[in-house]
């Protein structure tokens, strides 16, 4: 029988949709360092926490997607560079690593405010998180220790960015204006349906991993609707798009080689906004094409993506257990009362010290 040693390490566990991050003494395999056994226990927790919505989201009626492009199955060490819409395109991105066997190896680049988010702002920083400013208050040398720390514990790596930094949304008009100002003073062309991406954190985030990356994935999503005046529809909140009648989503990926990718800074700036005027043509015949066929999708084939309930349905077994095992117990409710508020308060606690 191989040695055991004891080793203290955090695990985060999951009740329903909240989490409870606590302390649990566990042993740890002779052979395996006490990195390793934290970052799979973390692995696993993001599983359960991912196939959850899933799980919610296979229960709406008219929920559907639709997939178009290059449809990897492998696991790969990836930058996911995406259009932002909605809340929704957190859930989005789960939805394709989990086609690849590969939804524990999420990471999200996330605006710094986000931080505060009860729980949940703490836990994505524990799991390979970065919270990043905008503009001049861009710590650069911060996101490049934490991308290497990544690189030499060889973390598996499925790094999602939304280079335009803020959501795009039809009714904030002002927002756009400025997107569009932006581009037209740098001479970039403008932009109608995305807003000009930024360029720092991806090239931070290539720059640390390029050796250690497979590929980018250069992925386009568009919630379908239109209002009863005919204009495009803001896209589904995450409360709407679980409580309420979807619509369809429709994705397209295009799957980028690392040596196509640009190295030097400003080269990569403009190959990055060429990639996102690609996707601004996408959806202007998306939304605007003459042609009723090519209206409402993407070009080529599209593919049904269903999610086996094998995939899916053990988080939801285990997660409805572990709330409904809580909420029954007199003393499972104060636990879950404390743990929103004490866990709320260390977990500032925790990302204002170690961001």
């Amino acid at each position: 029988m191989s040695p055991f040693h004891p080793t203290g390490n955090s695990l985060n566990v999951v009740p329903g949709t909240h989490r409870i991050c606590f302390s649990l003494f566990h042993w740890c395999p002779a052979g395996y360092t006490e990195e390793e056994v934290s970052r799979a226990l973390k692995e696993a927790s993001f599983r359960q926490t991912g196939g959850k919505g899933h799980q919610t989201a296979r229960a709406q009626p008219k929920y559907k997607i639709l997939l178009y492009g290059d449809l990897p199955k492998n696991k790969e060490n990836i930058i996911y560079l995406a259009n932002h819409r909605s809340t929704v395109d957190w859930i989005i991105a789960d939805i394709l690593a989990i086609r690849q066997n590969a939804l524990g190896h999420v990471r999200y680049v996330l605006k710094d405010g986000l931080k505060w988010l009860p729980l949940y702002g703490c836990y994505f920083s524990q799991h390979g998180g970065i919270y990043v400013n905008r503009s001049a208050k861009f710590n650069e040398k911060e996101m490049r220790n934490k991308l290497q720390s990544y690189v030499n514990a060889g973390t598996p790596m499925y790094l999602v960015i939304f280079p335009e930094g803020t959501r795009y949304n039809p009714e904030q008009t002002k927002v756009i204006s400025s997107s569009q100002a932006f581009a037209a003073q740098r001479g970039l062309p403008v932009l109608k349906y995305v807003l000009t991406p930024r360029i720092k954190a991806t090239h931070v985030a290539f720059d640390c991993m390029k050796k250690y990356l497979d590929a980018i994935y250069d992925v386009t999503v568009v919630y379908e609707g239109k209002d009863d005046g005919g204009q495009q529809r803001e896209a589904p909140t995450m409360t709407e798009f679980l409580c309420k009648e979807s619509p369809k989503i429709h994705i397209h990926i295009d799957r980028i080689d690392k040596k196509d990718v640009p190295e030097e800074q400003e080269h990569m700036r403009r190959w990055l906004h060429e990639r996102f005027e690609i996707k601004d043509k996408m959806l202007i015949e998306f939304y605007e094409s003459p042609d009723p066929e090519r209206r409402n999708r993407f070009p080529g084939k599209s593919v049904h993506s269903k999610l086996s309930i094998k995939k899916t349905l053990p988080s939801m077994l285990i997660l409805s257990g572990l709330t409904t095992g809580m909420l029954m117990t007199e003393a499972g409710r104060k636990l879950y009362v404390n743990t929103w508020i004490y866990g709320t308060l260390l977990g500032c606690l925790w990302v204002t010290i170690k961001p």
